[in-house]
């Protein structure tokens, strides 16, 4: 499946779902599409329930760049950073999102719902889409972080 941009997957858990909300109400009013896997509530649940689809969409290729959220952004990534082409970065102010697509090439953004406003949280969103990889030396970098696993 061709990767396509304008739709970005998105996951949280119940800590992470007003977050969620309020990031895909935003990315809406920009034109984006959301594939939404869930949580859909602030009901407890297995953050790797939801953050796992997200994970295999993108190892798949079936989207581009995807977001996943939860209380300390820590067990999302864990979850998606299981994935053999998936480079999930956890920011938390928008120079981290920005350094983490322009050295890493990051294709999935996590996020602590507990420990950024809703204001900041767009403004990593939009580091994250906006900024391209720079390639290059970092490109040869990025080749090896699978490649003891290979």
């Amino acid at each position: 499946m061709a990767k396509n941009k304008k739709i970005i997957p998105m996951a949280c858990d119940h800590a992470g779902y007003e977050l969620k909300k309020k990031i895909k109400e935003y990315l809406e009013s920009k034109g984006f599409e959301i594939k939404d896997f869930g949580t859909y509530s602030e009901e407890s649940c297995d953050y790797p329930d939801y953050a796992h689809q997200v994970g295999n969409a993108i190892n798949k290729g079936e989207y581009e760049k995807g977001i996943v959220i939860c209380g300390s952004g820590n067990g999302v990534q864990m979850t998606v950073n299981k994935y053999p082409h998936v480079r999930c970065a956890l920011c938390w102010i928008p120079e981290i999102s920005h350094l983490a697509r322009q050295h890493n090439d990051a294709n999935i953004l996590s996020m602590p719902a507990r420990f950024i406003s809703e204001e900041l949280a767009i403004q990593i969103v939009e580091e994250f889409l906006n900024t391209p990889f720079e390639g290059g030396r970092h490109q040869r970098r990025v080749e090896k972080i699978n490649k003891l696993i290979q």
